[in-house]
């Protein structure tokens, strides 16, 4: 059996998606397509079927699914062997984080550390929602909820301050809040309810919840531009907005936040060295910027 072939049906068995399969695999879907027909042909049954929700295994292909994981465990075990006698950084790794933390406290540090490592290829995914490492859509995921089960390192990375922000001109318009009463009867900036990706943000609880929403969004940073514009009250994470000049942080003192960031990846990867050079590095950035995270 063709060992490039699993991998193909390993890809498209996680990712659920023919385009989101090529992405990962760095080809085009039409050689995803066309790898999984191979495969099927050699099989002689299909493996997947095509649902609204993307593809979906069947019964033959969740069968074949723990043995072309048996395989790949030992592919990545041949290759780490292979890495650790070359005692060089090299190949592909993909970190997923949230939008806010990826995009402003990881992007610019891994760009340095890089640039030292110029046979690493990193993917960086910051985005507004929680990085399945189950599936297998990043090999380290940075999220704010640990994960409970499954074969994974986890670490707690770091823990990040959040308060509420506003805008000068929202100020001078509807009055300085003096108590957290009095926040509360402001308009709001925040998640919208059903696509929320975390419980860990739902922090306005915790406030008692406002009295009104004016905007919300996916996004915290449009939730931070949105508050920088004058629409109202936001509650950031203050490695976002303490640095903006267009916001003024309200209440200190009185009003706070604090979330925690959880690491995590495969047992079965841990000891490649591009691995354990990344998963180091990300812990490194965590300490360095804590007063970024944490600020006084």
């Amino acid at each position: 059996m063709d060992w490039d072939n699993l991998r193909f049906f390993l890809e498209l068995a996680r990712t659920g998606t023919l385009v989101a399969a090529a992405r990962r695999l760095a080809v085009d879907h039409t050689t995803v397509s066309r790898r999984i027909q191979s495969l099927e042909k050699h099989l002689g049954a299909a493996l997947f079927t095509r649902q609204a929700a993307g593809m979906v295994l069947t019964e033959r292909g969740r069968e074949l699914l723990p043995r072309a994981e048996a395989m790949e465990h030992a592919a990545l075990a041949l290759q780490g062997a292979s890495d650790d006698r070359q005692e060089t950084l090299a190949g592909a790794i993909r970190i997923g984080a949230t939008e806010g933390f990826g995009t402003v406290v990881l992007a610019p540090r891994l760009a340095l550390f890089a640039a030292g490592h110029p046979r690493l290829a990193i993917d960086l995914v910051a985005v507004s929602k929680t990085v399945n490492i189950s599936r297998r859509e990043a090999d380290i995921v940075v999220a704010l909820e640990r994960p409970v089960r499954g074969p994974f390192v986890v670490t707690r990375l770091c823990t990040y301050a959040l308060y509420p922000y506003a805008s000068p001109a929202y100020l001078d318009a509807q009055g300085m809040p003096a108590s957290p009463d009095e926040l509360r009867r402001h308009g709001f900036i925040g998640y919208v309810d059903d696509l929320i990706f975390s419980k860990e943000l739902q922090y306005l609880q915790e406030l008692g919840g406002p009295q009104r929403f004016v905007l919300r969004s996916t996004s915290v940073v449009a939730q931070q531009h949105a508050a920088a514009a004058g629409a109202g009250v936001a509650v950031l994470p203050a490695f976002l907005a303490d640095r903006d000049p267009r916001l003024v942080r309200l209440l200190p003192g009185q009003v706070a936040f604090e979330r925690t960031f959880w690491m995590s990846m495969p047992q079965e990867i841990k000891h490649l060295p591009r691995m354990r050079a990344v998963w180091d590095a990300l812990r490194g950035i965590a300490e360095t910027q804590r007063d970024l995270l944490l600020p006084p």
